[in-house]
């Protein structure tokens, strides 16, 4: 090759090199320019504004990822973001819960976008006609919505938990969003749900003093947590939110808990046990996993870091990492993505069969008790038997309420179930002996539940008149609360950064 022909590439790829660092530089220009504007405040957001479209006109990206929130296009081998009738898919559910709400109606649950619909709509708030009826208490509507702490300001903590969940519609309207997670003023992460707070007192913690990684994680315990509503402290009569915490973050911690000051949620229709209902313990098994232990926050595997233009933000559409693991998941872990998913799916699996025998077992455990007591068992005779059942079904309620369980700490959720078997096992055991004594030999009859119509008619709910009174409520309640929140909305007005 001649010289002069070596001089023209060289001088071509000069140009070349010096053209894509001209495109470099441009790129990183603009990026920077967009990077200075991007977040430019568009309006004033007063101290617990709960509209999340007043705080998207500043966060337009962010308010934008979490609108996808209310998509339900995605679907795992077990869960997903769509509505699916739990019940339906596991009749065993309406026995267990016999007595109680959630015998007449449990679906799976869906993005933080549906979280005012969904309560509305569950047939476990009943048709409340008017002010003070309806089955469950104004504490219900804790989690659903940044109108909480907007009107626990307004009217204080005590006073928002008093009364019936009816009575407090007409002021729970925007979904999860904004002002539950983050200071109007600064955009920090902050605490806005009281129980958590208290909670951490009760452990001799100080929350003040949690990292900005731990307030990742913090900000999602306000709600994804096992709770009680206590009627006896500190607000006599009030069913005053609280966090079973005090001897620590175990299931058997909550367990004591609960046995040493005699708290039960129901008495279970059948069997006469004096119940636990396991809430949604997210939190408590995450700490239990490998993710916790190293650090990892429910932000980083739920709401993962995207980036737009020049931008990198947290995706507030909040999501299984699995229908995300490029973002989620191989950001740390480098394995093919089939491989990875293919790991939860055996974990899930293998702990889903465990409970699927433990629900079974319990079944079983409530049909002989309540077969013993037809008998006319004592309560002495029954006291040992009723304990090993609430706290056998206390362990599977536990793992399979907390959601991701068999993702945040496998290990731990299968631990559980398996000594929920041993505990529902050892209820048997005593039945078996007890029920000869009373006059009765063989097996007691597992009753016909194979479909959620078939379970609920054994346990006697009249679903026709819980869904017309529902649908009744639908039709002339819920227009009513969207009309008074229109309302006061548009009262509060929206007042622009240049506005004096």
């Amino acid at each position: 090759m001649s010289s002069k022909v070596k001089n023209w590439l060289l001088f071509f790829a000069t140009v070349t090199v010096v053209v894509l660092l001209a495109m470099l530089g441009s790129n990183i220009t603009d990026r920077k320019t967009e990077s200075q504007f991007a977040y430019q405040p568009q309006v004033k957001i007063a101290d617990n504004d709960p509209r999340n479209d007043v705080w998207g006109k500043n966060f337009p990206r962010q308010y934008e990822s979490f609108l996808e929130t209310k998509e339900m296009d995605f679907s795992s081998k077990h869960n997903g973001n769509q509505l699916k009738d739990a019940l339906a898919g596991t009749p065993e559910l309406v026995v267990l819960w016999a007595g109680y709400g959630f015998s007449k109606d449990y679906n799976q649950p869906r993005g933080h976008g549906y979280a005012i619909e969904d309560i509305q709509n569950t047939l476990r708030t009943g048709g409340p006609t008017g002010p003070g009826t309806g089955p469950m208490p104004a504490t219900c509507w804790t989690c659903k919505s940044p109108d909480v702490p907007r009107l626990m300001n307004e009217i204080g903590i005590a006073e928002f938990y008093k009364g019936k969940w009816a009575d407090k519609g007409a002021e729970i309207h925007n979904p999860i969003g904004c002002a539950d997670c983050h200071d109007n003023k600064t955009m920090e992460l902050k605490i806005s749900r009281p129980a958590l707070i208290e909670a951490f007192e009760s452990m001799g913690k100080d929350i003040n003093d949690a990292s900005h990684q731990e307030m990742r994680s913090l900000v999602c315990a306000q709600c994804h947590v096992e709770y009680y509503f206590n009627k006896k402290e500190p607000v006599e009569g009030v069913p005053y939110l609280t966090f079973p915490w005090k001897n620590g973050l175990t299931v058997e911690a909550a367990e004591e808990y609960y046995d040493d000051i005699n708290f039960s949620d129901w008495t279970h229709q059948l069997s006469k046990t004096p119940m636990l209902k396991a809430q949604h313990p997210g939190y408590e098994i995450y700490q239990q996993g490998i993710h916790a232990k190293r650090g990892v926050s429910c932000a980083d595997c739920h709401m993962p870091y995207k980036t737009e233009g020049g931008q990198k933000f947290t995706d507030h559409h909040i999501q299984s990492p699995l229908a995300n693991p490029a973002n989620s998941c191989q950001v740390c872990h480098r394995q093919d993505q089939n491989e990875l998913m293919a790991n939860v799916y055996s974990n899930q699996d293998k702990n889903k069969q465990g409970a699927h025998r433990l629900e079974k077992l319990l079944v079983r455990a409530h049909v002989e008790a309540k077969k013993a007591w037809d008998l006319g068992a004592s309560e002495k005779q029954m006291k040992p038997i009723l304990m090993d059942i609430r706290h056998a079904q206390w362990r599977w309620d536990y793992s399979v309420a907390s959601h991701g369980g068999s993702f945040h700490a496998p290990v731990e959720t299968g631990r559980i179930i398996t000594t929920g078997i041993d505990k529902a096992q050892e209820a048997r055991i005593k039945l078996a002996k007890l029920l000869p004594k009373l006059g009765f030999d063989g097996e007691v009859p597992y009753p016909d539940i194979s479909t959620k119509a078939k379970a609920q008619k054994y346990i006697g709910l009249d679903m026709d008149k819980l869904e017309k009174e529902k649908e009744t409520f639908q039709k002339n309640i819920i227009p009513q609360w969207l009309e008074a929140a229109k309302k006061r909305e548009d009262a509060m007005g929206v007042q622009t950064v240049s506005s004096k």
